[in-house]
């Protein structure tokens, strides 16, 4: 199904010069609009990734998980951040203040904009940017720099440890994560992230990408869980080891800010696999069969507005499909050692990548039509 021709911008803009505002005028009245929408995004996905996470885990261990925090306890995280909120803001006597306040903002901020290039229709994208893939891999390496700064910063011996671990294993797993996607670019002739999904559902739900790269899904995968430092590759955070890794000094809002980073980066990395291999908001029923049920042509709006819904929807229906199996994960897996986790990056996950690029790139030659010649 194609998503709705809604335009976010256009729309607004619109209507306000329709109230009687100038076109300049109407144009800087969005610009602050995106990031308040991809704010709102992320902390709803934050809410619901971690009361899923509750609720399963609590399944697993035949518990009942949150309850009493609004219906079905809901409302529990938020709890939580009010309880942080107001906790004193420590820092260590030897830290370095500025760097120990700056690490936090350098894992959260670049997790927020990456929300900017996913698409949830046809034009429901926050900022229509060319290059959304470049965008997102490039925002994706500065976080390895807060990691590392939190840890050297806090002057503790288990904080620097889980700093060095941590920006070992984005900085392992960032380059087949990014093999693997130039992949599925080198399919779709396009680094945007719209133009990847209109191309998956050019032919409906064979012409996903999970079934043209299936070994690319795979990589691409357990990178993203392991760039999450998700069960089994959450090593930076070993308690046994290293009490809390480079947060183990951190508490109130610097805490809080590590802890919202960690759940945005997992409902982003559902989000960008359900883009990019999941044929994004594609649904496998077309729009004239909706618009035959509704009794209303192809470009009505309601027409519009329905499909438009239906594609957010979808979209996030398969993002927290994967945020599920990353649940389960994490109480099905034991955890990997440091060299294991070094060795299975650099030395089956890359050399996998760049044979299933150059694989891809001769497949793209002797089967142009299936293979996006």
């Amino acid at each position: 199904m194609a998503s709705g021709n809604l335009d976010l911008a256009g729309g607004f803009q619109a209507a306000l010069q329709a109230w009687g505002l100038s076109p300049g005028l109407a144009h800087v009245l969005w610009l602050p609009l995106p990031m308040l929408l991809v704010l709102a995004a992320a902390l709803v996905g934050v809410l619901a990734s971690v009361w899923m996470e509750r609720k399963v885990s609590a399944a697993m261990q035949q518990r009942i998980g949150p309850e009493y925090a609004g219906p079905l306890g809901i409302l529990q995280p938020l709890a939580d951040g009010l309880k942080l909120l107001v906790k004193e803001d420590v820092i260590p006597a030897r830290a370095d203040h500025l760097l120990f306040t700056l690490g936090p903002v350098l894992v959260l901020v670049p997790v927020i904009l990456s929300w900017l290039i996913v698409p949830f229709g046809q034009n429901l994208l926050i900022s229509n940017v060319g290059v959304g893939i470049f965008l997102w891999i490039a925002l994706s390496s500065i976080q390895p720099i807060g990691l590392l700064m939190s840890g050297y910063s806090s002057n503790n011996k288990y904080a620097l440890l889980g700093g060095l671990r941590a920006a070992a294993q984005s900085i392992s797993y960032e380059v087949p994560l990014a093999l693997a996607a130039l992949a599925v670019v080198m399919l779709s002739n396009s680094l945007s992230t719209v133009e990847i999904v209109q191309q998956q559902n050019s032919a409906g739900l064979l012409s996903w990408n999970i079934w043209r790269q299936p070994v690319g899904f795979l990589v691409f995968w357990i990178c993203v869980i392991a760039e999450c430092e998700r069960a089994p590759f959450d090593l930076p955070e070993a308690e046994e080891e290293l009490v809390a890794g480079y947060q183990t000094e951190y508490a109130g809002m610097k805490f809080a800010l590590f802890y919202l980073g960690s759940y945005i980066n997992l409902v982003l990395s559902g989000l960008l696999v359900a883009v990019l291999y999941l044929g994004g908001w594609g649904f496998p029923l077309p729009v004239e069969w909706l618009a035959t049920v509704l009794h209303q042509p192809l470009d009505s709006p309601l027409v519009q507005v329905v499909t438009a819904s239906v594609g957010i929807v979808t979209t996030v229906l398969k993002a927290f499909l994967l945020v599920f199996f990353a649940i389960l994960l994490r109480w099905t897996t034991p955890r990997v050692r440091i060299d294991q986790l070094l060795d299975f990056g650099w030395k089956f996950l890359l050399p996998i990548s760049l044979v299933n690029l150059l694989l891809t790139a001769a497949l793209k030659l002797v089967f142009p039509t299936l293979f996006g010649g």
